[in-house]
């Protein structure tokens, strides 16, 4: 079966993006000048990405309007919109844990849940996601779009490793 894993960056104080939606903030402050590419080390392992709406949406028309990202991953935009898929990339309008069930009995490599919040609560809460590898970005936003909300159960993980860099602290947790 392959693994699921939330790949994903949130400031100190638990939000994945501010309050207008915006992840501009999203970089260390360290003065270590240290720069450790964990994506490339990560993504080496996935080859489906899982998104909803809101950050397919992002990341065409503000992180990367030009070009697609995930170019070399199939992605799943999960949306009740009607729009035409592609060989890459995937309007599905599942529910997040239908989805991801599916495509864990598909053949491949891992499975990366990209955002947002609406997509990544429900497989928190139906113990979907296999790995937690969370960037806590050095900022304090105040508010916004919480990673994780209330849940009917306490979810236990496991620490797997950390690592510090730029003033970021990347922990990776199991389930």
């Amino acid at each position: 079966m392959r693994k699921v894993t939330l790949y994903i960056a949130m400031s100190l104080d638990g939000y994945i993006a501010d309050r207008s939606g915006k992840v501009d903030w999203l970089n260390g402050h360290g003065d270590d000048g240290e720069q450790i590419d964990t994506y490339s080390s990560f993504v080496k392992d996935i080859d489906t990405v899982v998104m909803g709406w809101n950050t397919y949406h992002q990341i065409t028309t503000e992180l990367s309007p030009d070009e697609w990202v995930y170019s070399g991953l199939t992605s799943y935009v999960i949306t009740h919109r009607a729009l035409p898929s592609t060989d890459s990339i995937k309007f599905v309008g599942d529910d997040p844990c239908s989805i991801v069930r599916r495509l864990r009995q598909e053949q491949g490599r891992g499975i990366w849940i990209c955002g947002g919040g609406a997509v990544i609560q429900p497989l928190v809460r139906a113990g979907l996601i296999d790995e937690y590898y969370i960037s806590v970005i050095p900022t304090i936003l105040g508010s916004g779009i919480r990673l994780f909300e209330e849940m009917p159960d306490a979810v236990k993980l496991k620490l797997i490793r950390t690592q510090a860099y730029d003033g970021i602290v990347e922990l990776v947790y199991s389930r």
